[in-house]
């Protein structure tokens, strides 16, 4: 089953090929961070037009690498949520349209299922059940998943993200945007036991999860500190990030009793977070396992697969369409 998958939630435009059989058989992206950067933000109605402007093109071109057709696919995947209204249209609209000129299915696909997926299209990869730390964006949650569609939640922020802490502290740190990756850059050159910045929640009892303390803690240092101390700020920061998010991993592993953990989403490319966990998996002898770095962010590579899947559980489209700009993971259900 060949399934073209359509990634459309916010500032990138991903589009990719799936065989069930051969695998991820071609896939592009186009990130808008560029456009955004001069606002120091995403602004929806631009991004919106600009899915517009790519969907196309990148339709041909993952075509054309995979040496197929229109014709010959199966089945078209769509980001139907959570994301950007306007931004999920363009790529709905595309897919169902697309769809019924083909007369094949198409499918919605949480974009978040799509993350939690991801490492399955990683080699080695991971086999159910397992924990998944998915951490993307406005994301952070464990999850203990037993099958496509079956997934528990283990615990979840409960105020900040760690993807949205890493881009607010690149601003108090007067770093450009996407701040994460640049905070990341920074912080490879700084002291990180300068400081001692605070683990918020790290000993909470649950597998809850809370950010916004430690951005505060950071404003409260960069208005004592010069620009020298930028450097060293960065990596205290990512440091208690990696703390926090290592502690709760290990908790529901332990809590579970499960021995494999997968991490998914934008801030699962980070190399210190990658380090750390590789290091506790040494040590406590347990697996870990993430997908491809070119696969964290968003990409229709992991809608494509995550709507095969659903297909093959026999999931079916009933011809309507709609955006869940807001949508709940545990509202997902596997088909009895």
């Amino acid at each position: 089953m060949k399934v073209l998958g359509v990634e459309s939630s916010c500032d990138e435009t991903g589009l990719a090929i799936h065989d069930s059989e051969a695998g991820l058989l071609a896939h592009a992206i186009h990130s808008q961070i560029a456009m955004h950067a001069d606002y120091g933000g995403v602004v929806p109605e631009l991004a919106s037009r600009d899915h517009i402007r790519r969907v196309i093109p990148l339709t041909r071109e993952v075509l054309g690498r995979a040496g197929l057709e229109p014709a010959d696919l199966d089945a078209i995947a769509y980001t139907q949520g959570p994301g950007l209204a306007g931004a999920l249209l363009v790529g709905a609209a595309f897919a169902n349209a697309l769809a019924a000129a083909l007369g094949i299915p198409a499918i919605g696909v949480h974009h978040l299922e799509g993350h939690l997926l991801s490492p399955l299209l990683a080699t080695p990869r991971p086999e159910f059940p397992f924990v998944a730390l998915l951490v993307s964006g406005g994301h952070t949650q464990l999850m203990r998943v037993d099958g496509v569609g079956r997934y528990r939640l283990l615990g979840e922020t409960v105020d900040d993200a760690a993807g949205e802490a890493f881009d607010k502290t690149a601003q108090l740190l007067g770093l450009g945007y996407p701040g994460g990756p640049a905070l990341s850059r920074l912080a490879e050159g700084g002291d990180a036991y300068r400081f001692r910045l605070p683990r918020p929640m790290l000993n909470s009892g649950d597998l809850d999860f809370s950010f916004s303390g430690l951005k505060t803690a950071v404003l409260t240092l960069t208005r004592k500190e010069d620009e020298s101390a930028r450097a060293d700020i960065a990596a205290a920061f990512q440091v208690a990030v990696v703390d926090v998010l290592a502690g709760k991993c290990l908790a529901a592993l332990r809590q579970t009793g499960l021995r494999s953990l997968v991490v998914a989403g934008g801030v699962g490319a980070n190399r210190a977070l990658r380090a750390r966990l590789d290091a506790e998996a040494g040590q406590h002898g347990f697996s870990v396992f993430y997908p491809p770095l070119e696969l964290c962010t968003d990409n229709g590579a992991m809608i494509a697969y995550a709507g095969a899947q659903r297909l093959r559980q026999g999931v079916v489209a009933d011809g309507r369409f709609g955006v869940r700009p807001r949508w709940d993971l545990a509202e997902l259900t596997a088909p009895a």
